[in-house]
């Protein structure tokens, strides 16, 4: 494998992980909504220099896949709610397709 090819498989599983970060924040901040703050937040955590565009890029991905729903409020805050489904995902209760990185149960 040359170094693009790492490079490219390095910023796919990071992406991969960062949706699977999200789920589990928006799962933790239920019954209300997570805000875009408290993603990034948690997303940092693990990746010290994921910027606000990086997380709003997943969301959007995470939302077209109808696993969450983004919002933005008047003042231009964003936040995000689980689906049915997203639950599902982030609770194990369903497989999960290619795209997020979940870690096995256990």
């Amino acid at each position: 494998m040359n170094g693009e090819q790492l490079r490219e498989q390095s910023a796919r599983a990071r992406r991969e992980f960062m949706r699977w970060i999200i789920l589990l924040t928006a799962n933790l901040a239920r019954p209300g909504r997570a805000t875009l703050r408290m993603i990034q937040g948690v997303v940092q955590g693990e990746y010290p220099d994921a910027t606000e565009l990086e997380v709003k890029r997943e969301l959007d991905y995470l939302e077209s896949r109808e696993l969450l729903k983004v919002f933005n409020d008047p003042l231009g805050q964003v936040s995000a709610d689980l689906t049915r489904h997203g639950i599902d995902i982030a609770e194990y209760t369903v497989p999960v397709n290619p795209g997020i990185a979940r870690p096995l149960k256990g």
